[in-house]
């Protein structure tokens, strides 16, 4: 079993700024929303083995909230870190020329990261995730979710670039 969880809000999520892979820091209503999230995930009765995080500031704090009040024991995995938008990083999220360029699955976004590049890493993550048969939490990022989403359900193009999840969600997958 799989639980995703992205990250509280951001500085940039409030600025309607593309993060990517700039490290943009969690708001007090983010940590707000990681401590809510956090009481959620042990009313919802998860006991998970490990919260995996990415590296960045936004998801670390996010997961460090949730180690803390549900007693679970975190890692970083630098697999989770988000998808380097290169030169979109700090445009506007809703800007038309960025919502075209991510359906571009090849697009390195001039300095940034593939979609292909990045749904490598993650696959192959959640590939040895399943093989270990533990209960993980991850926490990380909207461009993370998306890759695990398509990991384990059927998506077009056009519902892959679309797809997103609000600060906090949490998602849950099987690997059955």
């Amino acid at each position: 079993m799989i639980y995703f969880v992205r990250h509280g809000q951001t500085v940039w999520n409030v600025e309607n700024k593309i993060c990517g892979a700039t490290d943009s820091p969690l708001t007090e209503k983010g940590h707000m929303q990681a401590i809510e999230t956090a009481h959620k995930i042990t009313d919802m009765g998860i006991k998970a083995d490990m919260i995996l995080y990415s590296p960045l500031s936004r998801a670390r704090d996010t997961a460090m909230h949730i180690s803390e009040i549900c007693g679970i024991p975190l890692r970083e995995e630098k697999r989770l870190f988000e998808q380097n938008f290169g030169k979109y990083e700090s445009t506007p999220r809703n800007g038309e020329e960025f919502q075209e360029a991510k359906k571009q699955f090849l697009y390195r976004y001039e300095g940034g990261e593939s979609m292909f590049q990045l749904a490598q890493r993650v696959y192959n993550l959640l590939d040895e995730l399943k093989a270990d048969g533990a209960e993980y939490i991850l926490v990380a990022h909207n461009g993370i979710a998306r890759v695990v989403n398509s990991y384990f359900y059927e998506m077009s193009n056009d519902e892959y670039a679309a797809f997103g999840i609000r600060n906090c969600d949490i998602l849950k997958y099987s690997f059955t």
